[in-house]
């Protein structure tokens, strides 16, 4: 029984396995004989061929002599096809999906000495449209091939001769040509030349040869041209800002992949590239859009590049002749899209040589070198070419820099630069006008920026903004732990520095009306020495008059030495002066003020608001001024030359000079003055007031001894025309004030005071006036004479403080004086000199009246004579 279950089982199978054998061999039959009309009435294509076996057992097809056309030409829906294969090999080739879903799939494909024309079918909305993929190969292989791919519109889009090709695991899909890329394989071998390619209406890209060679590709004549000109790319792409242009000789790489989103390779070595861009000018918002897919490359190596970049009006903006690049790991994916610099790498370095750009400005380097801890640039020139913000007209023999650290995080730059040198660099830097800041230019800084030391040396250096040039000779200068932080007042920076030497041979800075210069400028966060300073006139008294609308003083002014210790913040966010003494010596200073000009009708504040009105904290816990010369020299329209006050061997010591911003710090100003008057007589005075006080109000008292009166002749005698002789023994004042005017007390003890009053012209004395004006004055004040108070001294708003401080000596001069001051007395003096002038004349025409009289009686005496006779 069971013996014939299995009997019967065998033969079942036996009469199944007959008739599939029976069945493939009929298929096999209709396939060789039948398929090329079945083709052609069910696909979109007719197919001829010489011979074509068919092994249905495993799928594999082998055929020879080929000719393949579409059967509608006109159709743009499919893909088209035209040409002729001499041999085609299939292996296990689908025949359920080419017949029943026409799909051509195979998982090797050989083709020899294909002649084809592709026709790239018409792209669909792929939104409302879904086609499967009509060709599907797992591994592909073709020798001496001739392929041309068009567009739907017959457009040439590919083209390549004599190519041999094989590649594994290909996949070629409509969707793929159209939108991403044409092939998508994991290994391949590839051989070919004349390669065309052409992906719009401006650009076409083609390559003489290329050949792989154990993994390795070589590309020789790699050009990128665009189809258009410069001005046509203008004129019909006006939201496209850039036109580009490639041309390679040669260039090899490595294991080379393409795999769905992503292109991979290795070794890369580009040699004597030619890259030009041109830029339009315009400035295109592009919405954000990810990549499509990522490229990786493990090494780029390129040698001995030249680079151009074109400016709308075809001049060169960029121009570097010797480029030579090395890039480890070169990335650029979804990650690094979205940093403002979107490529990632491991390590790279930049060589280059005769380097040139222009953006307003011309800028030349010999040569340069980047890596991402280095930097370094030799013999930089620049020279201005047209109006900017700035103009440099320099040379730099050395630029030099360490980065210890570069990148960026969440699109923000994270930069920590250990030290920069700057060696040599001689010329000029012209600012013609403040450019406006633009809002939000910091918001891609990761703050703070840190530079932690920089090295000026052996520099000679101009800085000149509104033609005001300031000139450092031999300049060197080291700066440690520079921070850029972020000044959100200002939306700008800030600088913070640790500290900073800085040492010139020169200092020169030229204003409008002045001339400053130093033999030598020594400075620290600490400690500042200035040797041989001047401020001195660049015109003329007589040219610096007719310049000004108003008065204003004119300065002469020369200094030993300066020096100041302390500590000092002058370029940080939060500015601040804070020095324990600040020493002046051996200055000689001249003021000379005419009032030729008109008055200047400008309040003048107190010496006390000026100080508050400094807006950074600042604070002298002494300042001195030793062995000094002050001259001060007035001159007006009725005086015969300017009249001298000279102050020499002046002292002055100033505590707690301040602007009453620094907390904890005294605000009340003592000011101590010891000097020689008119070079002959002791004066001290001693001043003092609050910066905090917004009254304003101060005090100021001095004793001013033995003053030959001949003393004041410089002063007097050409803004008075009157000179003095006698003694002052000795002046006491002790007066207080506000911005209102002056007052206190006075005492003045002379002795033998007479004055001699001067014709304008010849100065010679006039002894009638003279005589008289002595009428007028006291003398003598006796030995013991009593203090005067002065009060009521209102002060002119427009004047100085010394105007009202003088006003009130002058109010008790006058008190001490019999109430009358000297130019009161002139005046009385020249009204009665008038009076007598005009007696002479009156008995001068009486004269000539006599005599005219006393002629004309002789003559009638005469005549009666005559007569008799």
């Amino acid at each position: 029984m069971k013996k014939n279950w299995v009997k019967k089982l065998l033969i079942g199978f036996g009469i199944l396995l007959g008739i599939i054998l029976l069945a493939n061999f009929g298929l096999n039959i209709w396939l060789k004989t039948q398929l090329p009309d079945y083709i052609k009435k069910n696909t979109d294509y007719k197919v001829s061929y010489k011979s074509l076996n068919v092994d249905l057992g495993t799928g594999n097809i082998l055929a020879t002599g080929i000719t393949v056309n579409n059967k509608n030409p006109q159709n743009t829906n499919v893909i088209g096809l035209q040409g002729t294969i001499d041999t085609l090999k299939i292996s296990r080739f689908g025949i359920y999906d080419a017949i029943f879903n026409k799909v051509i799939s195979s998982s090797d494909l050989l083709l020899a000495k294909p002649n084809l024309n592709i026709i790239l079918a018409k792209p669909v909305d792929q939104k409302t449209s879904k086609k499967p993929n009509p060709v599907k190969f797992e591994n592909i292989r073709i020798n001496d091939g001739t392929i041309n791919i068009f567009r739907y519109n017959r457009q040439k889009y590919v083209g390549v001769e004599a190519f041999n090709l094989y590649v594994e695991n290909l996949q070629l899909t409509e969707e793929s040509v159209e939108e991403k890329l044409p092939v998508v394989f994991d290994q391949y071998s590839i051989k070919g030349k004349n390669f065309f390619f052409q992906p719009d209406d401006v650009y076409a890209l083609k390559i003489d040869k290329i050949t792989t060679t154990n993994g390795q590709m070589s590309v020789e004549n790699f050009q990128l041209q665009p189809l258009i000109s410069f001005e046509e790319f203008k004129q019909n792409y006006p939201e496209k800002s850039k036109m580009f242009q490639f041309s390679i000789p040669k260039m090899n790489f490595t294991d080379i992949a393409l795999e769905k989103n992503k292109i991979s390779l290795a070794n890369a070595h580009i040699i004597n590239p030619f890259i030009k861009a041109y830029d339009t000018g315009i400035s295109v918002k592009k919405a954000v859009k990810k990549k499509s897919f990522d490229i990786d490359f493990k090494d780029v190596k390129v040698d001995h590049a030249k680079v151009q970049m074109v400016k709308s009006n075809e001049k060169d903006l960029l121009f570097a002749q010797d480029l030579n690049i090395n890039i480890n790991q070169l990335q650029m994916n979804k990650e690094s899209s979205e940093e403002l610099i979107p490529v990632l790498y491991k390590d790279f370095k930049i060589y280059g040589k005769n380097i040139y750009y222009n953006d307003k400005q011309d800028l030349f380097a010999e040569s340069f070198s980047l890596t991402p801890k280095t930097g370094e640039i030799k013999n930089i020139i620049a020279k201005p070419v047209q109006s900017s913000n700035a103009l440099l007209d320099f040379k730099t023999n050395l630029l030099q820099f360490n980065i210890a650290k570069f990148g960026f995080d969440e699109k923000k730059l994270n930069l920590d630069i250990s030290n920069v040198l700057v060696d040599g660099i001689n010329g000029k830097i012209t600012s013609l006008k403040s450019a406006p800041k633009k809002k939000g230019s910091s918001q891609g800084i990761n703050y703070p920026i840190t530079v932690r030391k920089i090295n000026v040396k052996n520099s000679n250096i101009t800085y000149d903004a509104n033609n005001q040039p300031l000139s450092l000779r031999n300049l060197n200068a080291q700066v440690e732990n520079l921070e850029l932080i972020e000044n959100s007042a200002k939306n700008g920076m800030a600088a913070k520095i640790k500290s900073y030497k800085i040492v010139a041979d020169d200092f020169q800075y030229k204003t409008r009306f002045y001339q400053m210069k130093m033999a030598n400028l020594n400075a620290t966060q600490n400690a500042v020495q200035i040797t041989q300073f001047s401020m001195l006139p660049l015109v003329s008294r007589a040219q610096f008059i007719r310049m000004i609308p108003v008065e204003q003083d004119l300065y002469n002014i020369k200094v030993n030495q300066i020096t100041a210790q302390g500590n000092w913040d002058l370029f940080g966010e939060n500015k601040s002066v804070n020095a324990s003494n600040v020493i002046i010596q051996s200055a000689n200073a001249n003021i000379f003020r005419s009032k030729i000009p008109a008055d200047d009708p400008k309040i003048k504040p107190l010496y006390s608001k000026l100080l508050r009105s400094i807006k950074i904290p600042m604070y002298i816990n002494q300042l001195q001024l030793k062995n000094s010369i002050l001259e001060y020299e007035e001159d007006t329209p009725k005086s015969n030359g300017p009249g001298k006050l000279t102050f020499s061997n002046f002292n002055m010591n100033v505590k707690n000079l301040n602007s009453a911003k620094m907390k904890g710090k005294p605000t009340n100003v003592d000011i101590k003055i010891d000097c020689n008057f008119m070079k002959t007589t002791p004066l001290d005075v001693n001043w003092s007031f609050n910066t905090a006080d917004v009254n304003d109000n101060f005090a100021i008292s001095g004793k001013l001894s033995n003053i030959p009166a001949v003393a004041l002749n410089s002063f007097i005698v050409p803004y008075l025309s009157v000179s003095a002789t006698g003694s002052i023994q000795q002046m006491l004042f002790n007066f207080k004030g506000n911005p209102k005017g002056i007052g206190g007390t006075f005492n003045l003890k002379h002795k033998d005071l007479k004055i001699s009053v001067l014709d304008k012209k010849s100065r010679e004395k006039k002894n009638l006036l003279s005589a008289v004006a002595n009428l007028f004055i006291k003398s003598d004040s006796g030995k013991f004479p009593e203090s005067v108070v002065v009060e009521g001294v209102e002060r002119d708003p427009t004047k100085s403080f010394f105007n009202m401080f003088w006003k009130g000596i002058e109010s008790g001069l006058k008190q001490t004086l019999v109430g009358i001051n000297v130019d009161k007395t002139k005046k009385k003096v020249e009204k009665a000199e008038k009076k007598i002038e005009s007696v002479k004349k009156s008995i001068k025409d009486a004269k000539k009246d006599i005599s005219t009289l006393t002629s004309s009686s002789s003559t009638q005496h005469k005549r009666k004579n005559k007569d008799k006779k």
